[in-house]
């Protein structure tokens, strides 16, 4: 039921931490007060955010606002295990601190997500059998290390990276605990993917633990194939953007997570140029399109 879900936006809309010339003039206080205005009762973390806990807790509680998680990026493929180990516990017990009780982790190991020189559809990486038992048993143990705080770690599904499609999910989820490991949902990924969204949110809405509502723009997305672009060249040229803005219909995807009961956090995160799309503009379209669409 709506009551259940809390309606959260990232601050990549103001502000994006792999291009950080773009919206790099906005200062944190103004993403986080717009945040506010437009209606949203939580943010996820992005590099301006204060580093001290107690700092960044006086800014968002003048403005009404919780921190609901933020990325982490995993090396599991390519580093030893107890240094993203220590790296993880680090951004777990800042988290908590902060009061977030969701880790949204992404491997990063050979990723093309950053390099701007390379397509995002043709170079895309894949893992070997021994990078995938070593990601799946690394996230295991990572989980447990975030059980140890009563904290959820999620995984990411991400464009340019070694899990992005639906059958590299499904891979991920069959070899993976359950408890120790949920499901970050990303409808922007998946549908950018090429993949059925609607068909891997049935599949593993019993994993989902946390949302992301991204919307894209499907002319952006075949020019983006037809002119070999990368992912951040498609990030510039305006691949993504808020639900209501884009090709998604989102009706659908409301109603599943809904009608299954789902509990935590809806976050918007649409990465676009802010100097084409007003970010405080673009929030309060996909808030009103939410509370109209799914009654949150």
């Amino acid at each position: 039921m709506a009551e259940n879900i809390r309606l959260a936006i990232a601050p990549i809309g103001w502000t994006n931490d792999d291009l950080p010339e773009l919206g790099g003039e906005i200062p944190f206080e103004q993403c986080v007060s717009e945040m506010a205005l437009a209606g949203y009762t939580g943010s996820e973390v992005g590099n301006k955010y204060p580093k001290d806990p107690a700092v960044l807790n006086k800014a968002l509680q003048l403005r009404g606002l919780t921190i609901c998680s933020a990325w982490f990026s995993s090396f599991l493929t390519t580093k030893p295990y107890e240094e993203v180990e220590a790296e993880f516990i680090k951004h777990r017990d800042f988290l908590y601190a902060v009061g977030a009780r969701v880790i949204g982790a992404a491997e990063q190991g050979h990723s093309i997500q950053g390099r701007q020189d390379l397509p995002v559809f043709g170079a895309k990486p894949t893992f070997t059998n021994d990078e995938w038992e070593k990601l799946c048993d690394g996230l295991n143990r990572l989980g447990k290390r975030a059980m140890e705080k009563s904290m959820q770690l999620t995984y990411h599904h991400h464009m340019g990276t070694g899990v992005q499609t639906a059958a590299e999910i499904d891979r991920l989820m069959e070899n993976t605990d359950p408890e120790a490991l949920g499901l970050l949902y990303d409808t922007g990924h998946l549908v950018f993917s090429g993949e059925d969204h609607l068909a891997v949110l049935s599949k593993w809405m019993p994993r989902i633990r946390h949302v992301h509502l991204k919307d894209m723009r499907q002319e952006r997305r075949d020019q983006a194939i037809k002119e070999k672009w990368s992912f951040l060249r498609a990030v510039r040229e305006g691949v993504f953007t808020v639900p209501g803005d884009g090709s998604v219909n989102f009706v659908p995807v409301f109603d599943a997570l809904k009608n299954a009961g789902y509990r935590g956090w809806w976050v918007v995160e649409a990465e676009q140029d802010p100097a084409k799309a007003n970010p405080l503009e673009y929030a309060i379209k996909a808030r009103k399109y939410i509370s109209e669409k799914a009654g949150v």
